[in-house]
């Protein structure tokens, strides 16, 4: 992970260098999907902002938020315009022939709002969800009102809360991340038991919805 190789004191560093700026780029760079920490600068941000009052927290908050949105939109681009042409050439690697990628994008267009939503909040989906929205055509202006809401709130819980409440959030921040990504686990995990349960069934109701070759 691309995390490991940056400590609190090189963050640190590059807040005093480059302030909301480098908060903007790894927000940016990770919700592009790359694995960056983005929720990490945002956390870093905060903290530095509340000990040493170089920076504005509203500010901070205002910079993650943009980068969440900028990122996702581009993310979303990509998947749109790329995503879909590489699922059809390799999906068959991973099983993933016509009619499944009928089905991911029947439940992106009755579910992807919650899912862009929430996967804002879960750092596997984070990086992954915008392009598999657009990949799965989900409606633009849809997946940007869930987006835009899903990033300035996910921004302001970490960049306001970790500002005003700093050292108690610090020390709870590893049992919360994993109370996070276990629920995000589960949550996956049941919905691919559903899924497949329910496969035959969705893979009808897709081909109604989507008949003949994509």
């Amino acid at each position: 992970m691309l995390a490991a190789f940056f400590s609190t004191h090189t963050l640190d560093h590059l807040l005093s260098e480059y302030g909301y700026a480098a908060v903007f780029a790894f927000v940016t760079v990770e919700s592009l999907g790359v694995p960056f920490p983005g929720e990490t600068m945002v956390i870093s941000a905060a903290l530095y902002a509340g000990f040493t009052h170089n920076l504005v927290i509203w500010l901070v908050w205002a910079a993650a938020a943009a980068g969440a949105i900028i990122g996702d939109n581009i993310g979303y681009g990509i998947g749109h315009w790329g995503g879909y042409q590489l699922l059809r050439r390799y999906g068959s690697k991973v099983h993933l022939d016509e009619a499944k990628l009928k089905v991911g994008r029947l439940l992106f267009e009755r579910h992807g709002g919650k899912v862009v939503f929430f996967g804002r909040f879960i750092s596997i989906l984070r990086t992954y969800a915008a392009f598999l929205a657009g990949a799965n055509r989900m409606e633009w202006r849809r997946f940007f009102l869930f987006n835009a809401a899903g990033g300035v709130l996910w921004s302001g819980i970490y960049a306001v809360g970790f500002y005003y409440a700093g050292s108690t959030l610090k020390r709870f921040r590893g049992p919360v991340d994993v109370a996070f990504a276990a629920a995000g686990v589960l949550a996956v995990v049941a919905s691919l038991l559903w899924a497949r349960r329910h496969a035959q069934r969705l893979e009808e109701e897709a081909e109604r919805a989507y008949p003949g070759p994509f």
